[in-house]
């Protein structure tokens, strides 16, 4: 009997199977490569229940970050501000000003202020704020000169390869603890800023996890 097909189609199964694998792993990467926080999150800035400008409440007015964030240096949360907080000043600073409005309401109903969260890690990710700022990690290193924004934008991946650049050389990072709030404050150069955090690395004697459990808990 004679063969219907064309001597070449006999190829066609393996050329099909060598293009799906090809494909899967195209598919991959690109999900792997794209779909990580420094695509999906870095420039993420939702607009907010109050218009909350750091400029201007850190910069210009000089408050702390501990004022509002209270917990920052005590627990693994940094703690979003309750209305009282913000009436501690705003019942003498522009109090009728249709802004601070929502502020004013939630103060009075006792009802909260529906902010939405701009940074968060994955819930089988382990990360504690007082761990980090007690041992000279700036507000900066993860969050950027949140100082001067007007709207709140995530500013770094906060990827796992983020924490790791960290974690493997924790003396380009960490600062005199004085200057952990002061968000201007940078070191006079590359050279002096890794001489002083070998310095600091010994003294508090910081060694970072670098394995799995030591963020994967």
């Amino acid at each position: 009997m004679a063969n219907i097909f064309p001597k070449w189609s006999n190829k066609v199964p393996a050329q099909v199977i060598f293009a799906v694998t090809l494909l899967g792993i195209g598919a991959t990467s690109a999900i792997a490569y794209y779909f990580t926080p420094k695509y999906t999150r870095v420039g993420y800035a939702p607009k907010q229940p109050v218009a909350y400008s750091h400029d201007l409440h850190v910069n210009q007015l000089g408050l702390d970050c501990r004022y509002c964030h209270t917990n920052v240096d005590k627990s693994g949360h940094a703690n979003i501000p309750a209305a009282s907080t913000c009436m501690a000043c705003h019942t003498a600073v522009k109090p009728t000003s249709p802004l601070i409005a929502p502020v004013k309401y939630s103060y009075e109903s006792g009802e909260p202020i529906n902010w939405i969260r701009v940074h968060q890690t994955p819930d089988y990710v382990y990360f504690n704020h007082s761990a980090h700022v007690n041992r000279g990690v700036s507000c900066v290193s993860c969050h950027g000169k949140i100082n001067e924004m007007e709207v709140v934008t995530h500013n770094q991946s906060l990827s796992m390869g983020f924490c790791l650049d960290c974690h493997n050389a924790p003396e380009k990072f960490i600062r005199p603890l004085d200057k952990v709030y002061d968000l201007n404050w940078t070191a006079e150069s590359p050279e002096a800023q890794e001489t002083m955090g070998k310095e600091l690395v010994a003294k508090w004697k910081i060694n970072p996890p670098i394995s799995c459990s030591g963020c994967h808990r």
